[in-house]
């Protein structure tokens, strides 16, 4: 009785967070969707329209900027699944000297922000010639220190054991680490592409910093510039419906797999 008396006021106040989480949603969704108008209300108070959404999509090429976000997120993600299994594995599996201090390194990189490290970067990226490149947005972030921690803790609880037989079956370190150390490491995995796929899907101020063409902008940096020209017509029902047309891939994926990405959060845990 104690315990539901106790759960039940921590659920509310869970409950009205979420609620407060989700007016901005609500009044960007509804005004997306709603004839303009200068009076702002939370819920529409003008009709129904998806000429807001047809308008904004035919003013500023979304098409362009949804192809070189897509190619940002998959191909960063695709690298940083490769290169941080490879680390991991070295640092929670393999026993070598200065391993500790590897990995040390490696974990105080996660406190740094990386808009600290945007000069230097954008710095390389010009004696590389690689301003303005779908390369150049995505090089710096081939590396994932989080990636690699959480990866690390995985490896170092599956047992050897395991590892062990597989060898003794006669299969070589990348068998092993495909078929025993990343099928158990599948929370790791789903967590840190949450955070990879919405981190780069959002990031504004990079690909900002380091395009210039709209053959290479994203959809963050289109709708900043859409927000700032004419073409918006200083009216927030388009700048809203610009918003919408982005993050509805992450909210349709999110609502569709929420339980596989709450689930893999929570397995997710630091593991010694």
């Amino acid at each position: 009785m104690t315990k539901k008396m106790t759960s039940s006021p921590i659920t509310a106040f869970a409950v009205l967070l979420g609620l407060l989480w989700l007016i901005p949603l609500i009044w960007m969704i509804g005004t997306a969707f709603s004839v303009p108008s200068f009076h702002m209300t939370l819920f529409p108070s003008t009709a129904f329209t998806l000429d807001n959404i047809v308008y904004v999509w035919n003013a500023i090429p979304f098409g362009t900027y949804y192809l070189n976000t897509l190619i940002l997120v998959c191909c960063t993600f695709a690298v940083q699944f490769f290169t941080s299994t490879l680390a991991a594995y070295a640092l929670g599996v393999m026993d070598f000297k200065g391993s500790s201090i590897v990995f040390a390194v490696i974990f105080m990189q996660i406190i740094i922000p990386n808009d600290v490290l945007i000069t230097p970067n954008f710095m390389l990226l010009s004696e590389l010639k690689l301003v303005d490149t779908k390369v150049g947005m995505m090089l710096p972030f081939y590396g994932s220190a989080l990636a690699i921690f959480l990866l690390r803790q995985h490896f170092k609880s599956i047992p050897k054991a395991l590892a062990e037989a597989a060898r003794i079956d006669g299969a070589t370190i990348w068998q092993t680490i495909w078929r025993v150390y990343m099928p158990c490491a599948k929370p790791a995995y789903l967590s840190f592409a949450v955070i990879s796929v919405s981190y780069h899907w959002n990031n504004y101020l990079w690909p900002l910093i380091v395009t210039n063409s709209p053959q290479n902008r994203t959809l963050t940096v289109g709708l900043a510039i859409f927000a700032k020209s004419k073409e918006a017509n200083m009216q927030w029902a388009n700048v809203c419906a610009a918003a919408f047309i982005i993050i509805i891939p992450l909210l349709t994926t999110f609502f569709v797999a929420q339980k596989q990405f709450m689930s893999s959060f929570v397995s997710a845990g630091i593991k010694e």
